[in-house]
């Protein structure tokens, strides 16, 4: 009888451990972040006329995993609910969302031009499917040379931009832009261009010549 009793209590003692240690791995796993292939840094542009250009820039914060992104995303403001004039940037980590900046300097930016009304319509959607593309490497082999991307809210229609870190490579270049376009889901007759960064340093109107269109 005794020996009946102490093999149930084993038993309730060898299941308590087993529970336990399901809980802590189980615990373990939920705390387990998913690590990201890069670094991100995620900028705001306010037009404040009284200050300077790279006055106006700061640097809101940086990440480096799946769980910190969908936290951050969630707790700013979207696109659309920007004023006029701002600009929201993700750029990888080093790089900083400026076309003097080292690294973009020999680049360009495949751009997308949006209508007033697709500011409520689109805007929002678009700007998270080019942040998705950026922070999981959608562009494949091509990903190497994505530096970051630009959102620009402006009174006229606002701009969605990818960035590419060497616009003389033309194939990589076309790649990361039909692929864009693609993830985008843009119809096929919605134009999207391909602007160097030192061509519109030294345009001289309003308007900088587009290296690609596609």
């Amino acid at each position: 009888m005794g020996e009946t009793v102490v093999a149930q209590q084993t038993l309730k003692i060898e299941d308590q451990t087993e529970t336990n240690e399901q809980e802590v791995k189980l615990t373990k796993e939920l705390m387990t972040k998913h690590p990201l292939q890069n670094k991100w840094a995620l900028w705001f542009f306010k037009n404040d006329k009284t200050k300077t250009w790279a006055a106006n820039l700061r640097l809101i914060t940086k990440f480096d995993s799946v769980e910190d992104f969908w936290s951050i995303y969630n707790h700013i403001q979207l696109p659309s609910k920007l004023g006029l004039g701002c600009d929201y940037s993700l750029f990888k980590d080093g790089i900083e969302p400026m076309w003097e900046d080292e690294g973009n300097r020999f680049g360009g930016r495949w751009l997308v031009n949006l209508s007033k009304s697709q500011r409520t319509s689109e805007l929002d959607r678009l700007w998270l499917e080019v942040l998705l593309c950026l922070i999981g490497e959608s562009f494949g082999e091509d990903s190497d040379q994505v530096n970051g991307a630009v959102v620009n809210i402006r009174p006229k229609g606002d701009k969605l931009a990818v960035w590419t870190g060497f616009a003389d490579r033309q194939e990589s270049v076309l790649k990361i832009g039909r692929q864009f376009k693609e993830r985008l889901t843009l119809p096929p007759k919605f134009p999207i261009v391909y602007e160097k960064h030192m061509d519109t340093a030294s345009k001289t109107g309003s308007q900088t010549k587009s290296k690609f269109t596609i």
